[in-house]
């Protein structure tokens, strides 16, 4: 095989060419990235850069196999890699002032710098040993059997969902006989924790998880997610695969860009252009008035956070965002017919000829999704109070891993309410291990960062949420001096204007 020279694979890139490093031999996808059932943009952010981890903890034996027919070289390791053409250039749109930038600026490199003392030294030599090290540790989990599912897990997952829903049904059937509002309340809550509960099968199944089989974890995630649910697994795939790999980056993490409700850095003062979303992210005058009080309506924003889904599921499915060839292009209709099921039995017969009354309606709807909000909480306190800074592509993949997520200390019965995300460091690190299985992969992962001096971030929930809640108001202080600052600016601008005289 042609051994090409980092010269020749720079200039091909130039030229448009996908381009990624695995193990030594260059993988050219332009004719896979239609097909990628994780979504063009996971693969976009690799192009250029020795992705044998990202490639290896995301994919199964069948799947490593058939990446060799994709070989068109070799390259000498180890490879330095580069920005990928995806991350290259100014992604800051704002009109700002030399000082307002100089401003935000200084504290992004405050808190870069606050990184490069707290993890180990961005260089080749030491990631590149970091980088070697969580090889053998992936190896020696396989070989433990931590990426084996114990399905009896799941047994007892589908009874306490089963039960919730079946609790939801009989407090649903009071309700009519009785048109008792608690009884519809209870009904409405029993609901809502059964999906809440259910979002966590639908994200292992999306990392392929539980059975490791494409065809049958999809099936099992988009029935659960899309006709039981009405959400779109397909949407989650896409958004969650690229959180994966660009974890807090602010323009290109999609599972940070929350504007105009909430900013976890004041890089999002900038108008940046979001490389996801494929739009600017305006610090728009619902920005204005919403980020000096996030950390005051971070709880009841996220009460409303299923509503947001189902938009973004139905903007997915409607627009065809989703592969357009391949094995996973069938799923959009299979979510489409899901969630048009979903809405027909929930929101038509259930809601809308199930209860009479308006105000009951209304109760029901808003009771159950807000039962919900927990999972948000969740995931937002898994990043939320990390880092988001950019410490350059010589990074290694379980550096930025660890660097931007926290795990969160629970007894073990409470893990079926976290539903495995208390565990996001290690689930970063190997998203396709069973979420059963993490707890007992902590000791190994623990051990390989204090090894490599890889600061792990555990907190309590409670000291957790007050972590995030404190990174909210420190950027909410920010927003609202960067608000005085646009009016001080406003004013002077009116005062130098000079009248027009008129004859």
């Amino acid at each position: 095989m042609a051994v090409l020279t980092r010269e020749e694979v720079l200039s091909r890139i130039d030229d448009g060419e996908i381009l990624v490093i695995r193990h030594g031999k260059v993988l050219k996808l332009n004719s896979w990235i239609r097909s990628h059932p994780g979504g063009d943009k996971a693969i976009l952010h690799m192009v250029g850069r020795d992705a044998s981890d990202e490639m290896d903890v995301y994919h199964g034996d069948d799947t490593l196999k058939t990446m060799s027919s994709f070989s068109i070289g070799e390259v000498e390791l180890p490879w330095t890699n580069v920005v990928p053409p995806i991350r290259r250039g100014n992604f800051e749109t704002a009109d700002l002032s030399a000082e307002r930038k100089q401003h935000i600026r200084d504290t992004l490199q405050r808190e870069r710098l606050r990184d490069i003392e707290k993890y180990p030294t961005v260089d080749e030599i030491t990631q590149l040993n970091i980088h070697e090290e969580f090889q053998v540790l992936h190896t020696k989990l396989h070989k433990e059997g931590y990426f084996v599912c114990d399905y009896w897990d799941y047994a007892r997952e589908a009874a306490r969902i089963s039960s919730l829903f079946i609790l939801s049904a009989i407090f649903f059937f009071i309700y009519k006989k009785t048109t008792s509002r608690w009884m519809l309340t209870i009904s409405g809550v029993c609901l809502g924790f059964a999906w809440h509960q259910m979002v966590f099968i639908a994200h292992d199944s999306g990392h392929l998880g539980i059975t490791h089989n494409y065809y049958v974890d999809s099936l099992i995630g988009c029935f659960l997610a899309s006709f039981v649910g009405g959400l779109s697994l397909g949407w989650w795939k896409r958004n969650h695969n690229v959180h994966h790999l660009v974890t807090n980056d602010p323009v290109h993490d999609p599972d940070i860009q929350h504007l105009p409700f909430f900013a976890v850095t004041s890089k999002l003062f900038t108008n940046v252009f979001s490389t996801f979303y494929e739009k600017i992210l305006p610090m728009d005058a619902v920005a204005r008035v919403m980020l000096p009080i996030q950390h005051h309506m971070y709880y009841p924003i996220l009460c409303f956070g299923r509503f947001n889904l189902y938009r973004l599921s139905w903007i997915y499915v409607l627009y065809g965002q989703g592969p357009k060839e391949g094995k996973a292009k069938y799923l959009r209709h299979f979510e489409l017919l899901g969630l048009s099921v979903f809405f027909y039995w929930f929101f038509y017969l259930l809601v809308g000829k199930g209860i009479s009354s308006n105000m009951d309606k209304f109760i029901f709807v808003m009771v159950s999704h807000i039962a919900t909000m927990p999972v948000h909480v969740q995931i937002t306190l898994s990043h939320f109070a990390q880092s988001t800074s950019d410490l350059g592509p010589v990074e290694c993949f379980p550096q930025r891993q660890v660097r931007t997520s926290m795990d969160v200390a629970c007894p073990e019965w409470l893990d079926f309410v976290h539903g495995g995300l208390q565990f996001q460091a290690i689930h970063h690190l190997f998203p396709r291990m069973p979420r059963h299985n993490l707890r007992r992969a902590q000791a190994p992962v623990k051990e390989f960062c204090d090894r490599l001096g890889l600061h792990y971030t555990i907190y309590g929930f409670a000291s957790g949420n007050k972590h995030v809640l404190a990174r909210l108001a420190d950027v909410a202080k920010q927003a609202s001096v960067f608000n005085e600052c646009n009016e001080f600016c406003r004013q002077e601008i009116l005062s130098n204007i000079q009248p027009v005289e008129t004859k």
